[in-house]
């Protein structure tokens, strides 16, 4: 279950937040950067770059 997507204008990416756990390390998968907690559960989703795969009418605010 998402608790809070987010859009951050000044780096051009997409925030996908799991869960609240602390994040303990994160693993590089080309676009995107997962972060993980200290027993390994995803816990932040980050897409870089988000306007090549979303038209940029849909990315207006920085939630």
């Amino acid at each position: 279950m998402m608790k809070k997507i987010r859009y951050s204008r000044d780096v051009d990416a997409m925030l996908i937040e799991i869960c609240d756990l602390p994040i303990a390390y994160a693993e590089d998968e080309g676009q995107m950067i997962l972060h993980y907690s200290s027993s390994g559960e995803l816990v932040l989703i980050e897409i870089l770059e988000i306007k090549q795969f979303i038209s940029s009418d849909y990315v207006t605010q920085n939630y």
